[in-house]
């Protein structure tokens, strides 16, 4: 029963992962959510429903539009499969439903923001103010962490980002705080300290290799909000 349920939970995280980069792609451009309806950015050709199969239309379609032969960009079968794998995931490691629900919803909100900020640059205060709320919450209600530890967690992420930016006059930005700040919300101020500290790991090796790939200039700006979203998911796998 447990394995059924978390196969139900991976296609859910596919059906979930197709509505995210509807929000991916439009909330960053001021386009509503619901209308219009799906469709191909480069015709306007409306999508049937055997077109909108998280993954598997992309494969049958080759990564191209059926209508004009545009190229589909790669995130959406790679944000569709990240977010079932990591909907699965999550079950795997929650120990009870309040755990995993807020796991769940924290996922989500990381998803959402690194690919953003990875296609954009930005980190929205419609997701990351929302998301320190819901942080919040949660610890209200008592399924995650103390209060104290919630808001202690909260000012501290957001607090050492500010730091950060003023003393180094850039480099990073408000919406990178407001990210750690929904992650100390969420998890407390121990994992504020890991996901800055591996953040910077990963944010260094990966821009170079982005700069050595893409050939550009050094002062290229490399968003920072994928690598803090992907030291987040670990420590709530793993930690």
């Amino acid at each position: 029963m447990e394995v059924v349920f978390r196969v139900w939970l991976f296609c859910l995280g596919l059906v979930m992962g197709s509505f995210f980069n509807v929000v991916i792609y439009r909330l960053p451009r001021g386009m509503s959510l619901v209308k219009p309806g799906s469709h191909c950015p480069q015709c306007g050709h409306s999508l049937r429903a055997a077109e909108l199969i998280p993954v598997g239309s992309y494969l049958w379609q080759r990564g191209t539009c059926r209508s004009c032969g545009a190229r589909i960009h790669w995130r959406y079968p790679v944000v569709e499969l990240l977010t079932g794998v990591g909907f699965a995931a999550i079950e795997w490691t929650s120990s009870s439903w309040t755990q995993l629900i807020v796991g769940l919803v924290f996922f989500s909100i990381l998803v959402v923001l690194a690919f953003i900020d990875l296609e954009h640059g930005i980190l929205p205060n419609k997701i990351t103010i929302p998301g320190i709320g819901l942080g919040f919450l949660f610890a209200i209600i008592g399924w995650t962490i103390p209060v104290i530890e919630s808001l202690g967690g909260a000012v501290l992420g957001f607090g050492l980002i500010v730091s950060i930016v003023l003393l180094s006059r850039g480099g990073m930005g408000m919406g990178d705080a407001k990210l750690l700040a929904v992650v100390g919300a969420f998890l407390g101020w121990q994992a504020v300290l890991y996901v800055l500290f591996w953040a910077s790991v990963l944010g260094s090796v990966g821009g170079i290799l982005y700069l050595y790939v893409t050939k550009k200039d050094r002062k290229t700006p490399i968003p920072f909000g994928p690598s803090m979203a992907a030291a987040a998911v670990v420590y709530l796998l793993f930690l």
